[in-house]
């Protein structure tokens, strides 16, 4: 008979479930995600570092696991929780199944959970830290040790390996010369691979660097654009990422940042953030393009959001959140660089707002 499993919420809340996936105790920040298809993205998105999270779509796994769609080489989360699992998967590109890939990279799950109650209770009380057991013999202890922990040194975490930047380089030694072609530094905090997809389907040469490179070093690639990726955790945690894409500004060479790329620009740029009570997490978050009043559908997956009221006086609010208000898109005026707090690579989701891309490539080209 299968062991009962327990996830313990930070407010004394025990949830029982199911185990599949790996063995295993672990703790985490629990998070939901609204998104209906995209669980391989989902399951290797690095902006779910020390997370768990929960799918709020009941069926979870039907199609498989499939590598050419993941977004990083593995997953970064801490744990995984659905309501159902799908057994025997069926889909041409299937490689494998759920359990055994949960397995294989050491990633707990819980299924059998009643995850419309579980997600009701973060959206009213708020995002908290869990922990998920097989023993509830000292409940005490461990709601003390939930309510200690906390995601640490989480963009040096998942951010890749420096000595492949020169690696990158040389390989564009031969093709640098192609008028057509724009060489972009995608500074990686943690960086979903469509967002390299998306720079090499508009011929863009990237070059991909470590979350600790200095704006120097950026600088000497001589780089036709800069591209800030999403990534983990409280953006105000990255006081020397932040010192040097303020040095980086002052080389007036075109930036896009998206996710947590906008929130580190903007915190350079003097702004301030603050996180929000349940974060905007799914495929299905509609943001107003406040310059043309046209409403957009778009992919999310962060915890913390630009105070708008703290933008300095040479940025201008460009999208804005329908649901809640908060700050989607920043337009600044003193260089030409642009921001969006949501996923314009967008993959599983819309793809409604992937001509940012093409405005990133217009603004290389004017630089030139």
């Amino acid at each position: 008979m299968q062991q009962n499993v327990y996830i313990i919420l930070a407010n004394g809340r025990v949830f029982e479930g199911k185990p599949f996936g790996a063995e295993g105790e672990t703790l985490g920040e629990i998070v939901f995600t609204t998104a209906m298809t995209g669980y391989l993205e989902t399951l290797t998105d690095p902006s779910y570092y020390g997370q768990i999270v929960i799918q709020t779509f009941p069926l979870i796994g039907n199609y498989g696991i499939i590598p050419a769609d993941f977004e990083s080489d593995s997953p970064k989360l801490k744990a995984y929780v659905v309501r159902e699992w799908c057994q025997v998967p069926s889909n041409f590109r299937s490689e494998g199944d759920l359990d055994t890939f949960l397995k294989q990279h050491n990633i707990v799950g819980v299924y059998g959970v009643d995850t419309r109650e579980l997600t009701k209770i973060i959206r009213e009380v708020g995002v908290m830290n869990a922990k998920i057991t097989t023993n509830l013999d000292n409940i005490e202890k461990d709601i003390a040790e939930i309510n200690h922990y906390k995601i640490t040194d989480a963009v040096r975490s998942v951010s890749f390996h420096r000595r492949d930047n020169r690696e990158a380089v040389n390989g564009l030694n031969s093709e640098e010369s192609d008028p057509d072609h724009y060489r972009v530094v995608l500074w990686d905090f943690g960086a979903k691979e469509n967002i390299h997809r998306e720079l090499v389907k508009r011929g863009c040469h990237v070059i991909t660097v470590s979350a600790d490179t200095s704006a120097k070093e950026i600088l000497d690639f001589q780089p036709n654009g800069i591209m800030l990726s999403n990534g983990p955790g409280d953006p105000a945690d990255n006081p020397e990422i932040i010192t040097e894409l303020a040095k980086l500004a002052e080389s007036r060479l075109p930036i896009f940042g998206i996710c947590l790329g906008h929130q580190l620009l903007a915190l350079a740029q003097g702004a301030k953030t603050a996180k929000l009570k349940y974060g905007h997490r799914g495929a299905n978050q509609p943001v107003k393009d406040l310059k043309t009043g046209r409403v957009y559908i778009t992919s999310q997956n962060h915890g913390y959001a630009v105070i708008t009221e703290s933008l300095p006086s040479d940025a201008r609010l460009r999208f804005q959140n329908a649901n809640d208000g908060t700050c989607e898109g920043i337009e600044y005026q003193n260089m030409p660089a642009f921001s969006v707090q949501f996923h314009p690579e967008a993959s599983a989701g819309p793809l409604d707002t992937g001509y940012l891309f093409d405005q990133f490539i217009d603004s290389m080209r004017k630089d030139c």
